[in-house]
């Protein structure tokens, strides 16, 4: 190709580029301006990953997908963070037990403070949903919905209830898991938003604790990664993971032997997983649409947990946001 068309293509390329920035900027600044607004970036306690979960989830599901797809799931995934931490390290046992038996009934009565502050924002996240769903395929995903995040937040209180992160009882590798792969929360995430793809989905009568296997897989392989980039933190803070009850389990094994055991069952799992979203003709399977949106949520998670724990981490995705997002190209033509 000609000297002159080469420098076309490449101006092209570059407004091309800048126009997804400014895409992808004004996406944040939404998000960002509704964590605040919802009052869920200031608690006081816990992570703000309000940046981390747009430009995760941004990267992983790129355009052409619609913007509402990638704001509905950062918006979840704030919410889940927030919730996840008000569980974990904030509040008193009786403050869980009445936020989730709210959850329960979806009515904020008896709420205060934190419990309040993330009732609404979840109420608020869900009413949004359902009114786009409405009008836009003309269906009615409350109850599923409703049930979806009652089975998560009561995950969250399973953990809280039996005391394990605080030497009571102790969970076998199964109980764990079982809970775990639900408390990880990602078919909190693309269920939902898979309805937004595929209408469709509505066949498939989606109930909590009832998902396909592409949906099970995607919900155990994240919280294996995140088992093994977390056990040092969470030994420390006096919390079980599945790294850890492993050793408990067998006498004799060292972290190496637990670490390489639990990759095995990642490596098995993610062909298993893989198959089940590329190929057709499978038993029970999702819309296409729909399997390619579990394989982009859970490629979220690798991007947080492949070889470290990026995400609780200040600084490590800092750069990488600023180039993707913020930073024009510096393309110099020949």
């Amino acid at each position: 190709m000609s000297t002159l068309l080469n420098e076309k293509l490449l101006q092209l390329a570059v407004a091309d580029y800048e126009f997804r920035q400014s895409i992808y900027r004004k996406e944040l600044e939404e998000v960002i301006r509704w964590s605040k607004n919802k009052g869920v970036s200031d608690m006081g306690f816990g992570r703000d990953k309000t940046t981390y979960c747009y430009f995760a989830i941004a990267s992983s599901i790129p355009l052409p997908y619609d913007s509402e797809v990638r704001m509905i799931i950062t918006k979840s995934a704030v919410v889940i963070t927030v919730a996840d931490d008000f569980y974990d390290t904030e509040a008193s046992f009786d403050e869980l037990a009445t936020l989730t038996k709210a959850i329960a009934r979806w009515d904020a009565e008896g709420l205060s403070g934190h419990s309040k502050t993330i009732f609404n924002a979840l109420n608020d996240l869900v009413s949004e949903f359902v009114a786009k769903v409405r009008h836009q395929h003309g269906i009615d995903i409350t109850y599923v919905l409703h049930r979806i995040w009652y089975e998560t937040f009561n995950s969250w209180f399973v953990e809280a209830e039996a005391k394990w992160s605080m030497g009571g009882f102790v969970p076998s590798m199964e109980e764990y898991l079982g809970n775990g792969a639900v408390s990880i929360a990602l078919h909190t995430i693309v269920l939902p938003a898979s309805y937004l793809l595929n209408p469709s989905l509505a066949d498939y009568k989606i109930r909590a604790g009832e998902y396909q296997t592409v949906t099970k897989l995607a919900m155990l392989i994240p919280r294996l990664l995140n088992d093994i980039q977390s056990y040092q933190k969470e030994e420390q803070e006096g919390k079980l993971n599945y790294v850890l009850l492993y050793m408990r389990e067998n006498p004799g094994t060292d972290i190496q032997d637990s670490t390489a055991y639990v990759r095995e069952i990642i490596y098995k799992n993610w062909g298993e997983f893989l198959q089940h979203v590329l190929m057709d003709g499978l038993a029970e399977e999702l819309p296409k649409s729909c399997k390619f949106l579990h394989l982009s949520c859970v490629k979220v998670f690798q991007m947080f947990f492949h070889s470290s724990n990026r995400y609780d981490s200040n600084t490590d995705m800092l750069q990488d946001i600023q180039k993707a997002i913020y930073i024009p190209l510096n393309i110099r033509s020949n």
